[in-house]
Protein backbone atom coordinates (compact mmCIF):
# COMPACT_ATOMS: atom_id res chain seq x y z
CA UNK A 1 0.00 0.00 0.00
CA UNK A 2 1.07 3.58 -0.46
CA UNK A 3 2.79 5.53 2.30
CA UNK A 4 0.38 7.97 3.96
CA UNK A 5 2.62 10.62 5.55
CA UNK A 6 -0.01 12.47 7.61
CA UNK A 7 0.05 10.01 10.50
CA UNK A 8 -3.16 8.69 11.98
CA UNK A 9 -6.23 10.01 13.75
CA UNK A 10 -5.03 8.69 17.09
CA UNK A 11 -1.97 10.95 17.01
CA UNK A 12 -4.13 13.93 16.09
CA UNK A 13 -6.51 13.26 18.98
CA UNK A 14 -3.62 12.94 21.42
CA UNK A 15 -2.17 16.23 20.15
CA UNK A 16 -5.37 18.30 19.94
CA UNK A 17 -7.58 16.53 22.55
CA UNK A 18 -10.84 17.44 20.80
CA UNK A 19 -12.05 18.59 17.39
CA UNK A 20 -14.77 21.07 16.57
CA UNK A 21 -18.02 19.68 15.20
CA UNK A 22 -17.12 20.85 11.69
CA UNK A 23 -13.76 19.06 11.76
CA UNK A 24 -15.33 15.97 13.32
CA UNK A 25 -18.05 15.99 10.67
CA UNK A 26 -15.42 15.97 7.92
CA UNK A 27 -13.44 13.02 9.27
CA UNK A 28 -16.49 10.98 10.26
CA UNK A 29 -18.11 11.59 6.86
CA UNK A 30 -15.04 10.31 5.02
CA UNK A 31 -14.88 7.29 7.32
CA UNK A 32 -18.54 6.54 6.64
CA UNK A 33 -17.90 6.53 2.89
CA UNK A 34 -14.94 4.18 3.36
CA UNK A 35 -16.88 1.77 5.58
CA UNK A 36 -19.83 1.88 3.22
CA UNK A 37 -17.56 0.76 0.37
CA UNK A 38 -16.20 -2.09 2.51
CA UNK A 39 -19.72 -3.28 3.29
CA UNK A 40 -20.78 -3.06 -0.35
CA UNK A 41 -17.87 -5.32 -1.27
CA UNK A 42 -19.13 -7.90 1.18
CA UNK A 43 -16.73 -7.40 4.08
CA UNK A 44 -16.85 -6.28 7.72
CA UNK A 45 -13.78 -4.44 9.03
CA UNK A 46 -14.20 -5.39 12.74
CA UNK A 47 -11.23 -3.31 13.95
CA UNK A 48 -12.12 0.32 13.25
CA UNK A 49 -10.28 2.62 15.65
CA UNK A 50 -8.36 5.93 15.38
CA UNK A 51 -5.06 4.04 14.99
CA UNK A 52 -6.33 2.54 11.71
CA UNK A 53 -7.58 5.80 10.22
CA UNK A 54 -4.57 7.15 8.31
CA UNK A 55 -4.13 10.61 6.78
CA UNK A 56 -2.72 11.15 3.31
CA UNK A 57 -0.53 14.00 2.13
CA UNK A 58 -3.59 16.14 1.34
CA UNK A 59 -5.19 15.62 4.76
CA UNK A 60 -7.88 13.17 3.70
CA UNK A 61 -8.37 9.87 5.49
CA UNK A 62 -7.91 6.31 4.34
CA UNK A 63 -8.98 3.26 6.31
CA UNK A 64 -6.26 0.67 6.90
CA UNK A 65 -5.48 -2.62 8.64
CA UNK A 66 -7.84 -5.23 7.27
CA UNK A 67 -6.18 -8.06 9.18
CA UNK A 68 -9.39 -8.78 11.09
CA UNK A 69 -11.77 -8.19 8.21
CA UNK A 70 -14.14 -11.01 7.41
CA UNK A 71 -16.85 -11.97 4.97
CA UNK A 72 -20.30 -10.52 5.19
CA UNK A 73 -22.09 -13.06 7.36
CA UNK A 74 -23.20 -13.45 10.96
CA UNK A 75 -20.79 -16.05 12.34
CA UNK A 76 -17.05 -15.39 12.52
CA UNK A 77 -13.85 -16.82 13.88
CA UNK A 78 -13.54 -15.48 17.43
CA UNK A 79 -9.91 -16.44 18.10
CA UNK A 80 -8.69 -12.83 18.09
CA UNK A 81 -11.23 -11.70 20.67
CA UNK A 82 -10.64 -14.84 22.72
CA UNK A 83 -6.94 -13.97 22.90
CA UNK A 84 -7.92 -10.47 24.00
CA UNK A 85 -10.16 -11.89 26.74
CA UNK A 86 -7.51 -14.28 28.01
CA UNK A 87 -4.63 -11.79 27.97
CA UNK A 88 -6.62 -9.21 29.92
CA UNK A 89 -8.35 -11.58 32.32
CA UNK A 90 -11.73 -10.95 30.70
CA UNK A 91 -14.41 -13.59 31.10
CA UNK A 92 -16.52 -14.79 28.20
CA UNK A 93 -19.41 -12.64 27.10
CA UNK A 94 -22.25 -15.03 27.91
CA UNK A 95 -22.66 -14.16 31.60
CA UNK A 96 -22.66 -10.42 31.13
CA UNK A 97 -24.84 -10.72 28.07
CA UNK A 98 -27.63 -12.04 30.25
CA UNK A 99 -27.44 -8.92 32.39
CA UNK A 100 -27.59 -6.62 29.39
CA UNK A 101 -30.50 -8.37 27.69
CA UNK A 102 -32.47 -8.31 30.90
CA UNK A 103 -31.88 -4.60 31.31
CA UNK A 104 -29.67 -5.17 34.33
CA UNK A 105 -27.37 -2.46 35.55
CA UNK A 106 -23.80 -2.70 36.75
CA UNK A 107 -23.19 -5.30 39.39
CA UNK A 108 -26.40 -7.24 38.98
CA UNK A 109 -24.64 -10.31 37.63
CA UNK A 110 -21.92 -10.21 40.26
CA UNK A 111 -18.98 -9.44 37.96
CA UNK A 112 -15.94 -8.59 40.06
CA UNK A 113 -15.21 -4.89 40.24
CA UNK A 114 -18.29 -3.72 38.37
CA UNK A 115 -19.53 -1.56 41.22
CA UNK A 116 -16.22 0.34 41.27
CA UNK A 117 -16.53 1.60 37.70
CA UNK A 118 -16.53 5.39 37.40
CA UNK A 119 -19.15 6.81 35.06
CA UNK A 120 -16.89 9.45 33.58
CA UNK A 121 -13.21 10.35 33.55
CA UNK A 122 -12.90 13.73 35.23
CA UNK A 123 -9.28 13.59 36.37
CA UNK A 124 -6.84 15.04 33.87
CA UNK A 125 -4.12 12.78 35.28
CA UNK A 126 -6.25 9.68 34.68
CA UNK A 127 -7.07 10.87 31.18
CA UNK A 128 -3.39 11.44 30.39
CA UNK A 129 -2.57 7.95 31.68
CA UNK A 130 -5.30 6.46 29.52
CA UNK A 131 -3.98 8.22 26.42
CA UNK A 132 -0.42 7.06 27.10
CA UNK A 133 -1.53 3.47 27.62
CA UNK A 134 -3.72 3.68 24.54
CA UNK A 135 -0.79 4.60 22.33
CA UNK A 136 1.30 1.74 23.72
CA UNK A 137 -1.61 -0.67 23.14
CA UNK A 138 -1.81 0.47 19.54
CA UNK A 139 1.65 -1.04 18.99
CA UNK A 140 1.02 -4.21 20.97
CA UNK A 141 -0.22 -7.58 19.75
CA UNK A 142 -3.33 -7.40 21.95
CA UNK A 143 -4.88 -4.04 21.15
CA UNK A 144 -7.57 -2.11 22.95
CA UNK A 145 -11.28 -2.96 23.34
CA UNK A 146 -12.38 0.71 23.53
CA UNK A 147 -14.12 0.67 20.14
CA UNK A 148 -15.41 -2.91 20.01
CA UNK A 149 -19.18 -3.43 19.87
CA UNK A 150 -20.76 -5.50 22.68
CA UNK A 151 -22.13 -8.12 20.28
CA UNK A 152 -18.54 -9.07 19.37
CA UNK A 153 -17.74 -9.70 23.03
CA UNK A 154 -20.84 -11.87 23.38
CA UNK A 155 -19.46 -14.19 20.69
CA UNK A 156 -22.96 -15.01 19.54
CA UNK A 157 -22.67 -13.78 15.94
CA UNK A 158 -22.75 -10.26 14.53
CA UNK A 159 -22.89 -8.37 11.26
CA UNK A 160 -21.84 -5.12 9.61
CA UNK A 161 -23.52 -3.14 12.39
CA UNK A 162 -20.44 -3.64 14.60
CA UNK A 163 -18.47 -1.22 12.41
CA UNK A 164 -21.03 1.55 12.97
CA UNK A 165 -20.73 1.17 16.75
CA UNK A 166 -17.00 1.79 16.38
CA UNK A 167 -17.67 4.97 14.42
CA UNK A 168 -20.01 6.17 17.17
CA UNK A 169 -17.27 5.64 19.75
CA UNK A 170 -14.71 7.47 17.60
CA UNK A 171 -17.10 10.37 17.03
CA UNK A 172 -17.65 10.64 20.79
CA UNK A 173 -13.89 10.77 21.35
CA UNK A 174 -13.36 13.43 18.68
CA UNK A 175 -15.91 15.72 20.36
CA UNK A 176 -15.38 14.91 24.05
CA UNK A 177 -11.69 14.04 24.29
CA UNK A 178 -11.77 10.42 25.41
CA UNK A 179 -13.42 7.20 24.32
CA UNK A 180 -16.91 6.74 25.80
CA UNK A 181 -16.05 3.55 27.71
CA UNK A 182 -12.36 4.06 28.46
CA UNK A 183 -11.14 2.59 31.72
CA UNK A 184 -7.89 2.03 33.59
CA UNK A 185 -7.56 -1.44 32.05
CA UNK A 186 -9.16 -3.61 29.38
CA UNK A 187 -11.33 -5.46 31.90
CA UNK A 188 -12.91 -2.23 33.14
CA UNK A 189 -13.49 -1.06 29.57
CA UNK A 190 -15.10 -4.39 28.69
CA UNK A 191 -17.49 -4.10 31.64
CA UNK A 192 -18.44 -0.58 30.64
CA UNK A 193 -19.17 -1.64 27.08
CA UNK A 194 -21.30 -4.56 28.22
CA UNK A 195 -23.29 -2.12 30.41
CA UNK A 196 -23.31 0.63 27.81
CA UNK A 197 -26.81 1.88 28.72
CA UNK A 198 -25.60 2.99 32.15
CA UNK A 199 -22.08 3.94 31.06
CA UNK A 200 -22.68 6.15 28.00
CA UNK A 201 -22.46 9.55 29.71
CA UNK A 202 -22.14 12.89 27.96
CA UNK A 203 -20.14 15.26 30.23
CA UNK A 204 -21.98 18.41 31.24
CA UNK A 205 -18.97 20.65 30.63
CA UNK A 206 -18.79 19.75 26.91
CA UNK A 207 -21.37 21.42 24.66
CA UNK A 208 -22.57 19.22 21.82
CA UNK A 209 -25.28 19.95 19.30
CA UNK A 210 -28.50 17.91 19.61
CA UNK A 211 -27.79 16.37 16.21
CA UNK A 212 -24.35 15.16 17.32
CA UNK A 213 -25.71 13.62 20.51
CA UNK A 214 -28.53 11.95 18.60
CA UNK A 215 -26.18 10.43 16.01
CA UNK A 216 -23.85 9.05 18.69
CA UNK A 217 -26.78 7.53 20.58
CA UNK A 218 -28.12 5.96 17.39
CA UNK A 219 -24.73 4.39 16.65
CA UNK A 220 -23.89 3.30 20.20
CA UNK A 221 -26.89 1.08 20.81
CA UNK A 222 -28.04 -2.49 20.26
CA UNK A 223 -27.42 -3.75 16.69
CA UNK A 224 -31.11 -4.17 15.88
CA UNK A 225 -31.64 -0.47 16.64
CA UNK A 226 -28.37 0.84 15.19
CA UNK A 227 -28.39 3.39 12.40
CA UNK A 228 -26.81 1.92 9.28
CA UNK A 229 -28.18 -1.57 9.77
CA UNK A 230 -30.17 -1.09 6.55
CA UNK A 231 -27.34 0.53 4.63
CA UNK A 232 -24.97 3.48 4.80
CA UNK A 233 -27.59 5.84 3.36
CA UNK A 234 -29.35 5.82 6.75
CA UNK A 235 -26.33 7.47 8.34
CA UNK A 236 -25.61 9.82 5.45
CA UNK A 237 -29.17 11.16 5.71
CA UNK A 238 -28.85 12.02 9.41
CA UNK A 239 -29.30 15.76 10.23
CA UNK A 240 -25.76 15.93 11.64
CA UNK A 241 -24.47 15.70 8.06
CA UNK A 242 -26.78 18.36 6.68
CA UNK A 243 -24.92 20.26 3.96
CA UNK A 244 -22.20 17.64 3.41
CA UNK A 245 -21.37 17.27 -0.29
CA UNK A 246 -20.88 13.53 -0.25
CA UNK A 247 -20.00 13.30 -3.95
CA UNK A 248 -17.18 15.85 -3.73
CA UNK A 249 -15.94 15.66 -0.15
CA UNK A 250 -12.62 14.13 -1.16
CA UNK A 251 -12.04 17.06 -3.51
CA UNK A 252 -12.52 19.57 -0.70
CA UNK A 253 -9.62 21.05 1.21
CA UNK A 254 -9.10 19.06 4.40
CA UNK A 255 -9.24 20.82 7.80
CA UNK A 256 -5.57 20.08 8.34
CA UNK A 257 -3.03 19.45 5.58
CA UNK A 258 0.30 17.93 6.67
CA UNK A 259 3.37 20.07 6.08
CA UNK A 260 5.92 17.67 4.64
CA UNK A 261 9.62 18.28 4.07
CA UNK A 262 10.02 15.20 1.82
CA UNK A 263 8.04 12.33 0.40
CA UNK A 264 9.39 10.04 3.16
CA UNK A 265 8.77 12.50 6.01
CA UNK A 266 7.73 10.45 9.07
CA UNK A 267 7.41 13.33 11.53
CA UNK A 268 3.64 12.82 11.82
CA UNK A 269 4.13 9.33 13.21
CA UNK A 270 4.62 9.62 16.96
CA UNK A 271 7.43 7.52 18.45
CA UNK A 272 7.56 8.69 22.07
CA UNK A 273 6.06 6.70 24.95
CA UNK A 274 6.72 3.40 23.20
CA UNK A 275 9.01 1.86 25.84
CA UNK A 276 6.88 -1.26 25.82
CA UNK A 277 6.94 -1.67 22.04
CA UNK A 278 8.41 -4.95 20.73
CA UNK A 279 12.07 -5.06 19.78
CA UNK A 280 12.75 -3.58 16.37
CA UNK A 281 13.88 -5.75 13.47
CA UNK A 282 17.17 -5.11 11.70
CA UNK A 283 17.06 -1.90 9.64
CA UNK A 284 15.96 -2.51 6.07
CA UNK A 285 18.44 -2.06 3.24
CA UNK A 286 16.64 1.06 2.01
CA UNK A 287 17.45 2.89 5.24
CA UNK A 288 21.07 3.64 6.10
CA UNK A 289 22.97 5.71 8.61
CA UNK A 290 22.34 6.57 12.26
CA UNK A 291 18.69 7.47 11.70
CA UNK A 292 17.71 4.00 10.50
CA UNK A 293 16.30 2.66 13.76
CA UNK A 294 14.43 5.85 14.51
CA UNK A 295 12.81 5.72 11.06
CA UNK A 296 12.01 2.03 11.50
CA UNK A 297 10.23 2.87 14.74
CA UNK A 298 8.00 5.27 12.87
CA UNK A 299 7.02 2.42 10.55
CA UNK A 300 6.49 -0.11 13.33
CA UNK A 301 3.74 -2.51 12.30
CA UNK A 302 3.88 -1.58 8.61
CA UNK A 303 5.42 -3.27 5.59
CA UNK A 304 7.16 -1.25 2.91
CA UNK A 305 7.51 -1.63 -0.84
CA UNK A 306 9.10 0.98 -3.05
CA UNK A 307 6.90 2.24 -5.88
CA UNK A 308 8.87 4.33 -8.33
CA UNK A 309 5.92 6.57 -9.14
CA UNK A 310 5.56 7.49 -5.48
CA UNK A 311 9.23 8.06 -4.67
CA UNK A 312 9.91 10.69 -7.31
CA UNK A 313 10.33 14.09 -5.73
CA UNK A 314 7.88 15.61 -8.21
CA UNK A 315 5.13 13.33 -6.89
CA UNK A 316 4.58 15.65 -3.93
Amino acid sequence: MEFLPGGDLMSMLIKYDTFSEDVTRFYIAECILAIGDIHRMGFIHRDIKPDNILIDREGHIKLSDFGLSTGFHKTHDSQYNQRLFESQGIGNGSTTNGGVNNGGGAGQQGEPGTDAINLTISSKDRLATWKKNRRALAYSTVGTPDYIAPEIFRQQGYGQECDWWSMGAIMFECLVGYAPFCGENAHETWQKIMHWREQLIFPEDVHLSPAAVDLIRRLICEPEDRLGRNGVQEIMAHPYFHGVDWANIRRMEAPYVPRLISITDTSYFQTEDLERAPELPEPSDYLTGNESKQKDLAFLGYTYKRFESLTRRDAL
